[in-house]
């Protein structure tokens, strides 16, 4: 059983690990990075390989992860795929970025994350009393004191309609059948930049941890989205630390069906499980919630794995 924030939780039950047998997650933070994390690629790799896991999307918020992906391939023989978040340190709303992580196998896009407009305003609303920022925040303010820019990058104008810019990554996306997923954009973001992919051809769009507190989608937000062709992530860490309600996002599973969402762990964090016990773990969590074993392998293994095999959801 999976406990709450703070503690170091317990192994998955071997009932789980089977249940979830074949799963990839498609969200994970691992090293090397700028920061401290539990476990590198390599070491990943090997773990995923003896629990019978597929494989898993390497996430980074400040560097392409294609070339890093090929080389644990060919290592270890687990899938395993690159991305690109288009956040200030690869330029942003760049498409020519996209097009050479996209060249180089990269697999999922995610629109900007620490960069991102919404998370910058959060910020600037919720900061000092005393408040601990994340890390990606004291980063920004470390280059910032350096003299370096760290402005938000930008999806959408004025008025909110999608800035010229974020079409052309958009057609790049749509050219090279890659993931799209929504990152940290706010509402009204998500929204637009989901309509405008979908003008421009963008077959399979991901919508990034809609219970999250800078995304914070409404039940019906999210069957809208569903309509639109979305497919619903369901991240394991921000309920494990406290920050999502885990009611609230079964809840959602719920009214949007589980046949939408597929899961992810976010994981990587030191202070977090190990990053291969996350999906099993959450899927007892829904197991205990009262959802039934093929409505969490669907979740669990079934979309992830036709999102790493390029079907439509």
């Amino acid at each position: 059983m999976c406990s709450g924030a703070g503690s170091s939780g317990a192994s998955p039950s071997a009932r789980a690990r089977e249940l979830v047998r074949g799963a990839y997650d498609h969200h994970v933070h691992l090293g090397p990075d700028v920061m401290q994390r539990r476990i590198d690629d390599l070491g990943l790799a090997r773990r995923f390989r003896e629990l019978g896991l597929s494989g898993f999307t390497l996430k980074s918020h400040y560097v392409p992860t294609a070339e890093r992906a090929s080389v644990v391939r060919a290592a270890e023989g687990v899938e395993v795929f690159g991305a690109i978040a288009l956040n200030a340190a690869v330029g942003g709303m760049n498409a020519l970025a996209v097009e050479i992580a996209a060249r180089e196998g990269a697999r999922f896009v995610w629109m900007p994350t620490v960069s991102a407009a919404n998370e910058a305003e959060i910020l600037s609303r919720s900061d000092g009393g005393g408040r601990k920022l994340p890390f990606w925040a004291r980063l920004q303010r470390e280059l910032e004191e350096q003299g370096i820019s760290t402005e938000p990058v930008r999806v959408v104008d004025g008025t909110g309609a999608v800035l010229p810019e974020t079409r052309e990554v958009l057609r790049v996306v749509a050219a090279h059948d890659l993931v799209l997923a929504t990152g940290h954009l706010s509402r009204d973001e998500i929204f637009a930049v989901v309509e405008a992919a979908r003008e421009e051809g963008v077959r399979r769009i991901v919508i990034t941890h809609p219970e999250f507190p800078s995304q914070d989608l409404s039940a019906d937000d999210q069957a809208s989205l569903v309509e639109q062709g979305a497919l619903l992530e369901r991240c394991f860490a921000p309920a494990y630390g406290g920050k999502v309600s885990w009611e609230k996002m079964f809840e959602n599973i719920r009214a949007t069906g589980p046949e939408n969402s597929f899961l992810s762990t976010d994981l990587g964090q030191p202070a977090n499980p190990p990053v291969e016990d996350g999906i099993a773990l959450m899927a007892e969590r829904l197991l205990e919630a009262g959802f039934s074993e093929e409505e969490v392998r669907v979740m669990a293994v079934e979309n992830t794995r036709r999102l790493a095999q390029g079907v439509l959801v």
